[in-house]
């Protein structure tokens, strides 16, 4: 029998700083390729500062520097439920509780089986395998820093990938875990995440603060994508410390003495983007996006990493304008806000 959807809905960013629910009727999923997954989706995340950049217009959102362009479909963490296979898909079946990763904003995503990591463990709610995709990324970064356990690590920048490596900072036996943003109460939450120490990167005397507990970092997550985020972490880092820079860089803005800050002292710079990383097989610190989700799923699911508290904020797709809004316009815009597209069934 047939399986015909009467309506489509998507987030879409329809112009400069404007995000509207759009609709397509009468879609026919019997058209799907043989080797793609239809899923209904329960809940997506908005990954606020890559989402930020694309609706407001930013440079240096896509391949080679191009900058915003409109209409525009994100929200690639989707977690949801198998309603459809092609003929050829293996790994997945109908009824399968699933998370879709480069997903987009959407009440059904239809994309490849490869794209599609199946939730083993039932007792993980839709709402946190949502956000395991998103968890990869300062995952990923770790990995790649090859942290020791008892190394003192310091994260720049508490957004949601800021958040989130804390939590596998602790995981991972760093020691002591330093957490830094201007923002009193993201620090506060680090500390709550377990953040041995936290401080403010605009405080006069910051990196001295930071070696008096540390000694000087050796391992450093740079999430703000800004050259003073930079500028400052290097400030702090001891002899031949590795830095992850896992934020993306949108801007212009880095006067950074290299050689005093980075040829002298031995520092590595280590490219952390999600996307520079193992496709097809996982090897030693440069895991594929499925194994880190399925890395992800399983300290979930053994109670060792907690992603619910990340979320603040939970909206409906037709609150989407204000939403989007919001991250446009709002400095306190909260670290974790989903969309929660089960009641659109």
């Amino acid at each position: 029998m047939g399986f015909i959807m009467a309506k489509l809905k998507h987030i879409v960013f329809t112009k400069l700083n404007t995000a509207e629910l759009l609709s397509e009727d009468n879609v026919n999923f019997d058209t799907i390729p043989d080797d793609y997954v239809v899923v209904k989706s329960h809940f997506t995340t908005v990954s606020a500062g890559t989402e930020r950049a694309n609706l407001t217009g930013s440079g240096n959102v896509g391949p080679n520097g191009a900058s915003a362009t409109f209409p525009k479909k994100l929200g690639y963490n989707c977690a949801g439920v198998v309603v459809k296979i092609g003929s050829k898909v293996k790994k997945v079946a109908v009824g399968d509780r699933v998370v879709v990763y480069w997903s987009t904003h959407s009440n059904y995503n239809i994309a490849q089986e490869d794209l599609v990591v199946k939730i083993e463990d039932d007792n993980i709610s839709y709402q946190e395998a949502a956000i395991s995709f998103i968890a990869t990324f300062p995952l990923a970064a770790i990995r790649k820093t090859k942290l020791e356990i008892g190394e003192p690590l310091m994260v720049m920048g508490l957004g949601i990938l800021g958040q989130i490596a804390v939590k596998l900072a602790k995981i991972a036996g760093a020691c002591p875990i330093i957490a830094c943003d201007p923002v009193l109460a993201r620090r506060d939450e680090a500390l709550r995440y377990g953040a041995d120490y936290v401080f403010n990167p605009l405080d006069k005397d910051f990196a001295k603060q930071v070696k008096t507990v540390t000694g000087g970092v050796k391992v450093a997550i740079e999430v703000t994508g800004v050259g003073a985020g930079l500028n400052e972490t290097l400030d702090c880092m001891a002899k031949f410390g590795r830095v992850a820079l896992l934020g993306c860089t949108r801007n212009s803005d880095f006067t950074i003495d290299y050689y005093q800050k980075v040829h002298v002292p031995g520092i590595s710079l280590i490219g952390a983007h999600t996307c520079a990383r193992a496709e097809k097989e996982s090897t030693h610190a440069n895991y594929t996006h499925i194994d880190d989700i399925k890395t992800v799923l399983k300290l979930c699911s053994l109670n060792r990493l907690n992603l619910i508290d990340i979320i603040k904020e939970t909206h409906l797709p037709d609150d989407c304008t204000e939403v989007y809004n919001r991250l446009a316009f709002d400095k306190n815009f909260p670290v974790g806000v989903q969309f929660d597209w089960s009641k659109e069934f």
